[in-house]
This record gives structure tokens, C-alpha cells and sequence, in this order.
């Protein structure tokens, strides 16, 4: 893809998407080209509108100009015209099966025979052929992004609510590309719910095995949230699948400045060797690498008694110990090889006892273990997002960390919003310029709040709804 290469013997990349308008195309520039700086290797901008997709030439060009052959991605969602139009100036698009022929969720079920299901199959295969053409010429290509918050109802109705539906709804489309010989194309499944996630894309690769096919996988935990708990949010999902050899391009998706995502997930990549070993210690299977030899030298430790991790790690920053700690315990806690978890430190600097217990803590929510605190499912904001993301995550933050156990969803806009919103116990979700919509699960409760109402009428919701308890 452009001037570099996905999947095989190539390296993980780590990639960024930018919060501005797509239509700001100097604002774009200058984002990238700090998403760059920082070691981006893929820059994927929001593209909702022929207007946006037309702007991403410009983009490219300006970058171009500047001496930047980074790839761009354009994410594309409820208008396949728009796909068609962004595939002739980046490097790839990426689609969203859940909603890229079929209609925006709204969680009816659907009932088919086998012959209407199978007849919008077709409209799906008719309406992508155009779409390969054009990516076929202008060697672009193509990202199968599936997002459990996205799903669409006929998926959901025949599937269920399942990894099998997520795996189905991705492997729909991959056969027609197959079908079509085109084979440039990267998968990815993404769910904020990390044991989802995991079992998703296990599943998935399981899936294309069994069919013959070996496509380079994206990983993400979507709507990870910010600080610590985006970040052990992230490691546990994305480093459980990468502590397996599963994975070749990666996001982490804060609620924070794009750029400052990459740090993290190049740091993630570098984790891969140790976190492997500490996993494979505590499953007992334990080889005599360089790398483990230096882990065991360092003092660091994984074992499993009575049900508990005990992980001793090594680390200089309380970051490293965050991502360290989250990524070599991550699948062994999904898998349900433990039910607790204890960390210690060879630092002693870093031997702050109620830090470590806050930081278990986290891992154990993030594994969907035990909950001991309020759960933020927040986006990382994309050019759709009409309000100031971070301010309003501040805010309700602020409000709303004693209810623990209460899952609350801050979302930039509605691609994602109302599906995640049914693993939330409340939602706040931009619905136009200026406009939020908040959501009790998946019901929407009141629509086109003005934004500077929308925080204190959210707490009034939780906090009448919470007292009927």
C-alpha cells in the first residue's frame, strides 16, 4: 500500500486517524504531519460526503508537496458513492460492511428466507464490483473495517448479537473481493468491549483458514476512552491478539490528541517479546530465547496460583508498567486462566501500593473481570465530531466517577454511537452541529439537545434513573 508494506514479513505499523474537518485542508495537513513526526506510518481522515472525499485530494497533494508519501486511508460510512469517489486519491478506503449497502442500524429484526437473504448478498456483490473497478485502477486499497457498534440489522437478525455475526458480516464482503480477484485488502474488527474484540478476531482468522484466505489484520480496541484507562484498555485487548502472533497494522484509539497515540502503540509493538514470555510463563510454557533469558535476569515474573496472577514487571515509567502489565495479562484473564491479579515492581520508585491496586483494578474492568469503577466507552473524536470531545469526556467524568460499575458512553457522532450504546447504561452521542442526542442502553431518550444543555441534562437522566433503583 503506497510506499509501504502490510502483513507478511513486513513490521506491525501503527497507525492515527485526525479529529479535524476534512474540509480544513491545511488544519489536515499540519495533523498528519504531527501524526508523522511522532512515527505514524498510516493517517486515515474522515471522508462523510462527496465535498470531504474531493478534499482528500487536496490533502494529498499538499502532503505530497510538503515530501510526505505517508498512505492515507479515507473512512467511509453510509454512502458507497463516497467510497467511490475517495479510491481515485488515497492509498486505501476503508468501508464499514455494517452499513456501506445496508441502512443504518436501528435494531429491528428482520425476518428472511434463505432466498431474500442470498438476494442481498447480490445487491451487495452488484454494488461493490464498481467499487473494486476503481480501486483495481487506481491501485487502491481496501480496508474490510467491521465495528461491533455498527452492525447492521440484517446481520444482527439472523446472527445475533455475536462474534460469529461480527466474523460473518467481514467474511460476506471478503468473499465477493475474492470473488472479484482482488486481493489488496486489510481486515479489521474493532469492538470497545475487549473480550468481543479478542474472541472476534480469533475467530475470524479461524474463519479464513478454514476458506484459504490470508489477508493482513488491523487491530483496535474502538472507543478505548483517555489516560490510564484508554490505555490498559487497549493493551489488554490489542496485546492479547499480539502476544499470539495475530496482528499487523495497529490503532489505539484515545480520547486524546491523535499524535499521542502513537507512542503508545509503537510501544505496544516493542512489548511483543517480553509480554509473550511473561504469558507464556504463566501457562507454563517456558523456552530458552535471548529475550526470555533477559526477562528471567531481570526479575520479572508470571504465575497463576489460586486463581490469582502474580506478575512482577520491570519498568522505568509508570506508562511501560501500565501497558506491560495489561498486555502480558490480557488473554490470560479473557480466557478465564485467572480471576485476580496481583502486581508488584523491580522499581521500587514505582512501588506506589494504592497506584498498583488501581492499576489491577483496571485491568481486571478492562478484561471485563470485575468491576470497580464507572466504565467510559469514549471515542477518540473524527472529523464527524461537532463538539468538544474532550471537554464534555471532562466533564461527565467529573460528575459521574462515583457510580461504579455504570457504564456511560461519550460518543463524537452516530456511526458507532447507538451500538455501543447497548453495552452502555447511558449514551451521549453527537447528532448534528451543535446537537446531542443522549440514549438510556440502546433507546434513544431525547433527541437534538443543545450541546450546552446536553451535560447536565445526561445527569439528570442517570441520576433519575439511577434513584428508581
Amino acid at each position: 500500500m503506497g510506499n509501504i508494506g502490510i502483513g507478511g514479513d513486513n513490521p506491525i505499523r501503527v497507525q492515527s486517524m485526525t479529529t479535524t474537518d476534512t474540509n480544513d485542508v491545511e488544519a489536515c495537513v499540519e495533523q498528519s504531519i504531527r501524526i508523522i513526526s511522532r512515527g505514524g506510518e498510516i493517517v486515515r481522515l474522515t471522508a462523510q460526503g462527496v465535498r470531504e472525499a474531493e478534499s482528500l485530494r487536496l490533502v494529498r497533494a499538499e502532503l505530497t508537496r510538503r515530501g510526505f508519501a505517508t498512505p492515507l486511508v479515507a473512512d467511509i460510512h453510509f454512502n458507497a458513492r463516497v467510497a467511490d469517489v475517495a479510491a481515485q486519491y488515497v492509498e486505501k478506503v476503508r468501508i464499514n460492511p455494517g452499513n456501506y449497502v445496508d441502512p443504518a442500524r436501528t435494531f429491528k429484526h428482520l425476518e428472511y428466507t434463505d432466498e431474500e437473504y442470498a438476494a442481498e448478498l447480490l445487491r451487495i456483490e452488484e454494488r461493490l464490483k464498481p467499487f473494486i473497478d476503481i480501486c483495481r485502477k487506481h491501485h487502491t486499497a481496501v480496508r474490510i473495517g467491521v465495528n461491533h457498534g455498527s452492525l447492521s440489522d440484517r446481520i444482527m437478525s439472523r446472527y445475533g448479537d455475536t462474534p460469529a455475526g461480527i466474523v460473518e458480516s467481514c467474511m460476506e464482503f471478503l468473499r465477493i473481493f475474492r470473488k472479484e480477484q482482488f486481493d489488496d485488502v486489510v481486515i479489521s474488527i474493532k469492538a470497545s468491549n475487549t473480550v468481543v474484540m479478542v474472541d472476534s478476531v480469533r475467530l475470524l482468522v479461524e474463519t479464513m483458514d478454514k476458506e484459504d484466505m490470508h489477508y493482513p489484520l488491523h487491530l483496535g480496541v474502538t472507543e478505548a476512552g483517555e489516560g490510564e484507562d484508554g490505555r490498559v484498555k487497549s493493551a489488554v485487548g490489542i496485546g492479547a491478539l499480539l502476544t499470539e502472533g495475530i496482528g499487523d497494522t495497529i490503532r489505539v484509539s484515545l480520547s486524546e490528541e491523535p499524535e499521542d497515540e502513537i507512542p503508545v502503540a509503537k510501544a505496544l509493538v516493542d512489548l511483543i517479546p517480553v509480554c509473550s514470555f511473561l504469558r507464556s510463563m504463566a501457562e507454563n510454557d517456558v523456552s530458552g530465547t535471548a529475550d526470555m533469558k533477559k526477562t528471567l535476569e531481570s526479575g520479572e515474573y508470571c504465575h497463576i496460583k489460586d486463581d490469582k496472577i502474580c506478575l512482577n514487571i520491570d519498568a522505568t515509567t509508570w506508562e511501560e508498567l501500565q501497558l506491560k502489565a495489561a498486555m502480558a495479562c490480557g488473554a490470560l484473564l479473557i480466557d478465564g486462566k485467572a480471576h485476580d491479579l496481583q502486581i508488584t515492581v523491580c522499581n521500587t520508585q514505582l512501588a506506589d501500593s494504592d497506584k498498583l491496586q488501581q492499576l489491577s483494578d483496571g485491568i481486571l474492568q478492562a478484561a471485563r473481570i470485575k468491576f470497580t469503577k464507572t466504565e467510559y466507552i469514549s471515542c477518540p473524536g473524527c472529523g464527524r465530531t461537532l463538539y468538544n470531545l474532550r471537554e464534555t469526556i471532562a466533564r461527565i467524568k467529573a460528575a459521574t466517577s462515583h457510580l461504579v460499575g455504570l457504564k456511560i458512553g461519550i460518543m463524537g457522532c452516530i456511526v458507532n454511537g447507538p451500538g455501543e450504546m447497548a453495552d452502555a447504561d447511558y449514551g451521549y452521542v453527537g447528532a448534528g452541529r451543535g446537537k446531542i442526542s443522549l440514549y438510556k442502553k440502546k433507546e434513544c431518550v431525547a433527541k437534538n439537545i443543545p450541546e450546552e444543555e446536553a451535560v447536565d441534562r445526561l445527569l439528570e437522566l442517570i441520576n433519575s434513573e439511577e434513584a428508581k433503583k
